[in-house]
């Protein structure tokens, strides 16, 4: 094994011995897309907390594994209205995580940018997109 620090990913920069990752930009219109539906006897509060979450721009970015820790934050927040005052701080966290507020989102590096307004037609979805990162990128970039 050759000597010396793993290289860098591609796409970053390297500052004053601090790694710095780029923005990830995000077209800022509430997500429609599918998503996991909650446990029956959830309470309301946590019920309309799922729905600000689950609407976020950013959710577009989810795959499988972050829609399920979404979802495992439900249930802490959940637990955390019924008075289990003890997962506060778990609940900190994982919102912090998931990019719930504006500070969190900037320390995810994501940013909320506006979708450029066209006369044409809505594109279409495109058939020929086979993988979750490209169409992605589309949609970051606009395009899907």
């Amino acid at each position: 094994m050759p000597a010396g620090p793993k290289p860098k990913p591609d796409g970053t920069t390297v500052h004053r011995n601090q790694l710095v990752h780029e923005w990830t930009e995000v077209i800022d219109v509430p997500f429609r897309g599918k998503r996991p539906t909650l446990p029956r006897g959830t309470s309301q509060q946590t019920r309309a907390w799922w729905g600000r979450v689950t609407r976020l721009p950013h959710c577009v970015l989810w795959g499988d594994g972050d829609w399920q820790f979404a979802l495992d934050t439900a249930r802490v927040h959940n637990a955390f209205v019924h008075g289990d005052l003890a997962r506060a701080a778990e609940l900190r966290i994982r919102e912090d995580r998931m990019g719930t507020t504006l500070g969190a989102r900037r320390d995810l590096r994501i940013r909320y940018v506006d979708a450029v307004t066209t006369t044409a037609a809505p594109a279409a979805e495109d058939p020929k997109v086979s993988n979750f990162e490209d169409e992605r990128r589309q949609r970051i970039a606009g395009q899907g």
